[in-house]
């Protein structure tokens, strides 16, 4: 059966689709050549434009004046549109780098800047790499046969930002959960419940976590990253709790679940072509080359929202004032007109032009951070690693915003 444009669109509010990389980018695929500025409705959701180019997405990044990330900066249901709003009247509504737009984006983004700057990825890379041998080791322990996903790949990143933030180790489990539950919202697998309120949970469970949290740091300020959010001063004067609360969770969230998708990710991509994990391992100094190609292969994040400031013609399509745009950045990644056999999988591919970070003033904070990590887990896995092979089907996250693959059953051996 011939899938149509509006089947292809309808695919990118349709979290199942994510889940299975050959019907998205068959939709993706469709819409680049087809209809690259392409209108959605779907049921359940409000309409938006669906813009799948390289060179589109990057207009509408560099146009973050006439493009705005609120008042819908991720693709929700009509409802969870409706319901979101409802919290931005009452104050309770997230409200992080992602939702805001300049000024308040500019400052609010410089509060926690230095701490990814390039000195402060140095200082920290000590750390990362002995997690990184740590969950290496820890493959070891498991005698040859894991779950890849959920018993390393989700953990080691997770450590790396508890340690960026200063909080104690003790709290991963309650971590670990509260973010699998706010980005698998649309997995059954992963979800706390299926209605607006039992989600809207989530996110108070967090709020009420970062408030003992804030707390804490400006009674007694510490040397670490949640300290200098919770100490920030903007114009003069602290941010507020919902403010500082929702800064934690971005930090703590996306700087945990995309890494650790890129690594599952990554690592599946290199068990299903042998040819590259080959030569991978026989040149190390490729790294750098094939942790920018894993990103790019998984782009964790699916999509940003924005919203048009004003009329606006994209591709000789006319975007009304008002109307929202689907940033779609696994297409962007996949796109012909950039990538050179998009869909063949380079660890030495240069250059690397994708867009998984995003661009322009909203990209991203913690990308310095997670090449790192990619980089080190490899680094250390790869002089080890003797067999590889799968175990089992992998298993990817039904999602419409963030995620990757939730299992990945392997069979190795390591040296030593």
């Amino acid at each position: 059966m011939t899938l149509t444009a509006g089947e292809a669109g309808r695919a990118l509010a349709t979290p199942s689709a994510y889940a299975d990389d050959a019907r998205l980018h068959e939709a993706l695929t469709l819409l680049r050549r087809e209809s690259p500025v392409h209108r959605v409705e779907a049921d359940g959701y409000n309409p938006f434009w669906a813009i799948t180019r390289h060179a589109d997405i990057l207009e509408v990044e560099r146009r973050n004046d006439l493009f705005l990330s609120a008042p819908r900066p991720i693709l929700g249901t009509a409802e969870f549109d409706r319901m979101n709003q409802a919290r931005v009247d009452q104050g309770i509504a997230l409200r992080t780098l992602i939702h805001m737009d300049d000024p308040d984006h500019r400052v609010v983004r410089a509060i926690g800047a230095d701490w990814f700057r390039p000195k402060a990825m140095r200082a920290l890379e000590p750390r990362v790499r002995e997690l990184a041998r740590r969950y290496v080791d820890r493959l070891a322990d498991l005698g040859g046969r894991c779950d890849f996903a959920r018993e390393v790949a989700v953990h080691f990143p997770l450590y790396v930002i508890l340690s960026l933030l200063g909080l104690p180790e003790s709290d991963f489990d309650r971590m670990l959960k509260l973010t699998q539950e706010l980005f698998g919202g649309d997995d059954e697998e992963m979800q706390r419940g299926r209605t607006p309120e039992e989600k809207l949970a989530v996110l108070l469970d967090f709020f009420a976590y970062f408030q003992e949290l804030t707390a804490a740091r400006r009674a007694h300020p510490t040397d670490d990253l949640a300290s200098a959010i919770a100490n920030a001063r903007v114009n003069g004067e602290p941010l507020n709790d919902m403010d500082t609360a929702s800064y934690y969770v971005i930090i703590a969230t996306a700087g945990h679940d995309t890494t650790s998708s890129t690594i599952a990710g990554g690592l599946h991509a290199l068990v299903t072509h042998p040819d590259q994990l080959d030569r991978l391992r026989g040149d190390l100094s490729l790294m750098p080359f094939a942790v920018d190609e894993m990103i790019r292969w998984v782009t964790p994040v699916k999509e940003f929202m924005r919203t048009a400031a004003t009329d606006y013609a994209l591709r000789g399509v006319t975007i009304r004032k008002g109307d929202s745009l689907l940033l779609s950045y696994p297409s962007a990644n996949r796109d012909e007109d950039v990538f050179d056999d998009p869909f063949r999988f380079d660890v030495g591919r240069d250059p690397n032009k994708h867009l998984a970070f995003g661009f322009g003033v909203h990209y991203c904070l913690g990308a310095a951070l997670a090449r790192i990590e990619v980089r080190a887990f490899f680094e250390e896995l790869l002089p080890r690693l003797e067999t590889l092979e799968l175990d089992g089907e992998p298993t990817g996250t039904a999602t419409t915003f963030v995620g990757g693959l939730k299992r990945l059953p392997i069979r190795y051996t390591l040296k030593g």
